[in-house]
């Protein structure tokens, strides 16, 4: 009698401490879930005693004669090198396919129209945390009867701009006129990150965009929105997501990175082209990944001196590149080839007119260019990689908004919904898209656009973002 009612006391112990235990991880862990709300200063010098001026004003893109003669005649002192014999873009810009390009840029790309063209929609700009932020503001020409706009804040990364989105922001205002339901209709807004195009770069050291974006939102009255990007905006808006997860009704990535990988990460690695149903990868995440020494490890070492350069010495290479176009262009063409299909690596010309125009093209240069962005829009990576990865704060909180992922089969590096789901915990939507690379709404703005409307579709229907 004696030992079974020790036994049972003891039992009880076990059961207070294990209890104990979990409801200690459970607080603990449920105080970690949110990524403190940085107000910070970013302008230059002290910050003033005075009130911030919030008023959004509009703002047009301008350019100057005196800046047009200037290019031109940069444009003229370009000096060449030649190529190696059958090197393709294996080595870089093919400066054969380069002097193509500078000498459309020079005899038929029309600045002047293209200026009108990133015009066509309203754009403005606000002063938050001491700079000023730029952003594109669309609202639906027309809504259907008893519908409000649903907010979706579209964030670009490098090197791309806000003007990646005037493809898809006609899908996402007016989806009826473009052949999709119009079940939901958006009202979009792109903002520049910070040091980007014509947003005011930082005058201070720190990582802000998600902050300053947040507040931005906010600014414009939208107290719940969704939220959409790739490249840093994957970064962007998954930290807008753990800052404000009561106002994120949805996250929607075309790039999913994880940065903090475990031990059943590498196990996968190792073991996941052979037994991939235990790691829970589907057939297309073995044909992306593996064989994974040639399409992980080599596909990173090739691929990534770029982000290397930029998250160590950003100054030194930006200087040539904010002294010369032609630099610049070949900097940033490189990468449209590259990471719109590794294959136009074997082409000459890059593969550069397959997926875009040189119009196109040539107009996310001449942001660049003409706003003398380059620098600031490199330092980004220092910013965010100088301590390393799987440092931050960040990269350890998981993300508890409802999350819809695109999987583009051309992005340079995969990640597998295995992978992506222990970060975001809760993915409603995972789709293997069926083609196209990194630059999704410039490329595969139909595509991108579907995606979204699906996803936010999912949310809304099962009124996702309200079950905390």
């Amino acid at each position: 009698e004696f030992c079974s009612s020790l036994a049972g006391i003891m039992l009880l112990e076990v059961f207070l401490v294990l209890g104990t235990v979990i409801i200690y991880f459970l607080l603990t862990k449920k105080k970690e879930e949110t990524l403190p709300f940085k107000e910070g200063w970013w302008g230059k010098g002290q910050k003033p005693d005075t009130e911030e001026d919030t008023t959004i004003r509009p703002f047009k893109v301008e350019t100057t004669e005196e800046e047009l003669s200037d290019l031109f005649r940069r444009l003229d002192q370009a000096r060449f090198t030649e190529p190696l014999e059958n090197s393709c873009f294996h080595y870089g810009t093919n400066s054969v396919y380069l002097r193509k390009v500078v000498s459309y840029w020079k005899n038929q790309f029309n600045w002047k129209k293209q200026v009108e063209v990133l015009n066509k929609y309203p754009q403005f700009k606000t002063k938050i945390q001491g700079i000023d932020i730029h952003f594109v503001h669309v609202k639906p020409p027309r809504l259907p009867e008893g519908q409000s706009a649903k907010p979706l804040l579209m964030v670009h990364g490098w090197p791309g701009s806000f003007y990646e989105f005037y493809k898809i922001i006609p899908l996402l205002t007016d989806p009826a006129s473009h052949g999709l339901s119009d079940e939901h209709v958006f009202e979009v807004i792109c903002p520049s990150i910070p040091g980007y195009g014509f947003s005011e770069a930082p005058h201070k050291q720190g990582t802000i965009a998600a902050s300053v974006f947040y507040e931005l939102m906010l600014r414009l009255g939208f107290n719940e929105f969704y939220t959409q990007g790739g490249d840093w905006g994957w970064l962007i808006c998954t930290n807008l997501a753990q800052i404000a997860p009561n106002h994120v009704k949805g996250l929607h990535l075309n790039l999913a990175s994880v940065t903090n990988m475990g031990f059943t990460h590498l196990l996968s690695v190792l073991l996941g082209r052979y037994l991939p149903g235990l790691f829970g990868f589907q057939e297309e995440d073995v044909r992306r990944m593996f064989p994974f020494l040639e399409k992980g490890l080599y596909r990173i070492l090739l691929e990534s001196g770029y982000a290397h350069i930029q998250a160590t010495k950003p100054d030194t290479v930006g200087c040539g590149l904010n002294d010369s176009p032609v630099g610049l262009a070949a900097y940033i063409l490189e990468k449209f080839s590259t990471w719109t299909d590794l294959e136009f690596r074997n082409l000459e010309d890059g593969g550069l007119d397959r997926k875009f125009n040189l119009d196109d093209l040539l107009t996310n240069i001449m942001i660049y260019w003409v706003s003398g962005c380059i620098v600031s829009s490199m330092r980004f990576y220092k910013e965010n990689l100088q301590k390393g990865l799987g440092t931050q704060k960040h990269e350890r909180l998981t993300v508890q908004v409802p999350t819809g992922i695109a999987s583009f089969p051309n992005e340079v590096m995969h990640t597998p919904q295995a992978w992506a789901q222990k970060k975001y915990t809760n993915i409603v939507s995972f789709h293997f898209m069926p083609r196209g690379g990194h630059f999704a709404a410039l490329e595969e703005p139909q595509l991108l656009a579907e995606d979204i409307l699906q996803f936010v579709g999912k949310v809304e229907k099962e009124q996702l973002w309200r079950k905390k």
